[in-house]
């Protein structure tokens, strides 16, 4: 019905559709539909995104038509047209339900346009083919084993890409989709009844992973996972950790963790390849680190309206005729079993006392503590601070520990301990409530900062 409603709007093959929706089935129905039209979908969380943000998206995507909930309708531009998702359910069925709707999109057309938010600036809308998400969804592991009477959590946020994961992952592969609830409880409920759960390292740590034998298979991304999550998740469940930036179809490298041996982030997914280059864009050797450079079926067209930044970020494949590689940015190298180790971000790289400091390393060392189950690093003015989970990490302990294994300049002059994270919208650790938490306790002496710190963070469930 929707699919039919938009044709007779004058949607078509190319259009753009807004989708204005918070997690429901009416969230299913304007995606399916939207793609069976023949046009991509833009999603847009209607309880997170800013006003700001929802008029830019629309200005900057070309979006002639919203489909969205009916408690959304209101925040519609008056010049756009709108369509609600409940005149679309089935007892409103006039007798075209049944009717086929003929198939307009090809495998290398749009099939939906991200908009990630970056370190600065206004988001960037990425758009991504058939061919770009099919390619992972549709081969192992991407598709994570998911068939018929297989059930599929679904946590996150519709505007975040790895949404598309979980629902297009399982309905595509004959699987099914347990919507869950905005408490805690419900989120518990969902976890005891599914086989496959797609969750960032963040909402992970908030479970213990001996309490949900039902799950078989556990995959993770959006942030760096530490060994000690890894290998409590990897304990009777195949535990899959990624790396991949929008940019490169939700994730485009894949490893199958083994409990107690060394993470990483395993290999490229099929038909795609990862080099490691220099700032020449020449390839580096075996244990050395450069840019981790992706290329093959998951490199995505491009940021909408921004050619100079996708020039800049896209580039020609010198290593392969006719294809594209993107710079993600992030740091690795290749080791000798053939796998791919994460170093961080080049945008996560600070100056302290003059030298340069990775805080994701000084993080990831934080995390190889055996008591830590979650850390982050921040430098805020001229400190560089170390806040970790949970909150009875003995900080004295923890600091000799890092000083053993990290010259001086990277060790953490200040400490918070915090007993479960702040979260975004997007199930990732909310850094910039971190750095509130961070400089409001600053002056606080030790005992009463510490208290001020837990109730400092922000709610986990929304």
């Amino acid at each position: 019905m929707l699919a039919r409603e938009l044709r007779k709007k004058g949607v078509e093959r190319g259009s753009r559709v807004c989708l204005l929706v918070q997690r429901s089935l009416g969230m299913l129905v304007g995606i399916f539909g939207i793609l069976k039209s023949g046009a991509s979908y833009i999603p847009l969380d209607g309880g997170v995104v800013t006003e700001q943000t929802f008029s830019y998206v629309l200005k900057d995507s070309g979006a002639a038509f919203i489909v969205c909930t009916s408690v959304f309708t209101h925040r519609a531009p008056h010049d756009l047209q709108v369509l609600c998702l409940e005149d679309f359910a089935p007892s409103n069925d006039n007798g075209t339900m049944q009717l086929p709707v003929q198939e307009q999109s090809s495998y290398l057309d749009e099939a939906y346009v991200i908009y990630t938010s970056g370190t600065t600036g206004m988001p960037k809308g990425v758009s991504v083919s058939h061919r770009n998400v099919t390619n992972l969804l549709c081969h192992e592991p991407g598709s994570l084993g998911i068939c018929p009477g297989t059930k599929v959590s679904q946590l996150l946020s519709v505007a975040f890409d790895m949404c598309v994961w979980e629902v297009l992952g399982c309905l595509l592969n004959g699987g099914t989709l347990v919507l869950r609830g905005s408490s805690k409880l419900e989120w518990e409920r969902t976890l005891q009844s599914v086989h496959v759960v797609v969750a960032t390292p963040t909402i992970l740590q908030c479970y213990r992973a001996a309490d949900y034998p039902a799950i078989r298979v556990v995959a993770t991304a959006g942030e760096p996972c530490s060994q000690a999550l890894a290998d409590e998740w990897s304990v009777g469940k195949a535990f899959y950790n990624c790396c991949g930036p929008t940019e490169t179809t939700i994730v485009n490298t894949m490893h199958r963790h083994q409990h107690l041996t060394p993470l990483s982030i395993g290999a490229p997914t099929p038909n795609n390849r990862v080099y490691i280059l220099d700032e020449n864009l020449q390839p580096l050797p075996i244990g050395c680190i450069g840019t981790m450079w992706a290329a093959g079926a998951c490199v995505t067209s491009g940021y909408v309206n921004k050619l100079e930044l996708s020039r800049d970020r896209y580039r020609p494949d010198p290593f392969c005729n006719n294809g594209m590689m993107f710079n993600t940015g992030d740091l690795g190298r290749w080791n000798e079993h053939g796998e791919l180790e994460h170093f961080g971000r080049l945008d996560d790289q600070v100056k302290v006392k003059g030298f340069r400091v990775e805080l994701d390393g000084v993080a990831a060392v934080m995390e190889a503590h055996p008591s830590v189950t979650r850390a982050v690093s921040l430098l805020i003015g001229t400190d560089l601070w170390g806040i970790i989970s949970p909150s009875s990490v003995p900080i004295d302990e923890l600091k000799t520990f890092i000083e053993r294994r990290l010259p001086y300049y990277s060790v953490p002059s200040r400490y918070i301990s915090l007993e479960m994270f702040p979260m975004t919208s997007n199930g990732k650790v909310d850094k910039r409530s971190l750095r509130e938490v961070a400089v409001c306790s600053a002056s606080l002496p030790l005992t009463e900062h510490k208290l001020q710190a837990k109730e400092g963070t922000c709610p986990i469930f929304r």
